[in-house]
């Protein structure tokens, strides 16, 4: 009886430590599945390393995101592409009026995005509230152009940390947004480990596209996998059914660096229009060794059914 009920302690304990948390603080929002982090969200701007231009400052992005056995599987401020901050998303090529905002190449100082409040969370997730400013004209001068709601939840299980990240945007200004066709750019963007190369890692796609000749496909989910401190891990993401051109296009690169953007105006233009709104909803899906296909899809039909 009394080893019956160690095992039932032990057990209870176990499932406890894998309880889903969340920690809140000036600087940063982390959600803990038992005592290790699944991922960061900052809402206090980050520094880019020394030497670079204080333009590369931002807040409201996800660094780092691990995988069940914490294995790290973002990389923020690469030397090629300083404003690649782990996962985030900003719009690139617009026109505002008689500006071209760029949200997107920070090195630009044309615009910017940025986390603005808290605006409510438990122990499973947080929605905060930020914005994508242009600075306009010859004196910068601020000018909100979208107020965003982006909602983050995880759950977990045995194989894998699941964040669900909805996007709500809209155009506050007293102008349309305009988004031309263009190669990147949009709701969601991811970029890899530093050390992720193309020996080591590649891509796979819900269309069976990899490394090679993934770039300007579509797809319903894609992979991307590579090594970690603690062993292989995998990132997939998936774009819900219902956004705009789904299933979208993907900017994917062939040359061995890891970067994931998905893209709705490869193709089709986009228009916001004053005081309209937009939702965009991904899941991504971090689990420990290298990508299973038959899993990816079950979890594919679960998602596109919500």
């Amino acid at each position: 009886m009394a080893l019956k009920f160690s095992v039932f302690i032990l057990s209870f304990i176990l499932a406890v430590a894998q309880e889903v948390s969340l920690v809140d603080s000036e600087k940063d929002i982390v959600i803990l599945r038992g005592n290790r982090d699944i991922l960061t969200y900052h809402k206090s701007e980050v520094a880019p390393p020394e030497g670079a231009k204080k333009a590369y400052r931002r807040s409201g992005f996800i660094h780092p995101l691990k995988s069940p056995k914490g294995g790290i599987v973002t990389g923020i401020h690469p030397g090629d592409h300083l404003h690649h901050l782990g996962l985030w998303h900003a719009w690139v090529k617009s026109k505002h009026g008689k500006d071209q905002p760029d949200f997107w190449n920070l090195g630009k100082e044309s615009g910017k995005v940025r986390f603005l409040k808290l605006l409510n969370k438990n122990a499973t997730g947080f929605t905060v509230e930020q914005e994508q400013v242009a600075f306009k004209g010859s004196k910068r001068e601020e000018t909100v152009i979208l107020k965003e709601a982006l909602s983050i939840s995880v759950r977990t299980t045995n194989e894998a940390n699941i964040i669900d990240y909805h996007l709500t945007q809209k155009n506050v200004s007293s102008e349309k947004l305009e988004l031309p066709i263009y190669r990147y750019g949009g709701p969601l963007a991811y970029r890899g480990p530093h050390s992720w190369n193309s020996k080591n890692s590649n891509y796979l796609t819900s269309a069976g596209k990899m490394r090679r000749d993934s770039h300007a496909t579509r797809a319903n989910w894609c992979a991307i996998f590579g090594p970690t401190e603690k062993g292989d891990a995998t990132i997939t993401m998936m774009g819900h059914p219902k956004n705009f051109d789904s299933p979208q296009r993907l900017r994917t690169w062939p040359d061995g660096k890891v970067f994931l953007c998905w893209t709705p105006i490869q193709e089709k233009p986009l228009v916001i229009l004053p005081d309209q709104l937009l939702t965009w909803r991904y899941r991504i899906i971090v689990s420990d060794g290298k990508p299973d296909e038959k899993a990816i899809n079950r979890l594919w039909e679960e998602y596109q059914a919500d």
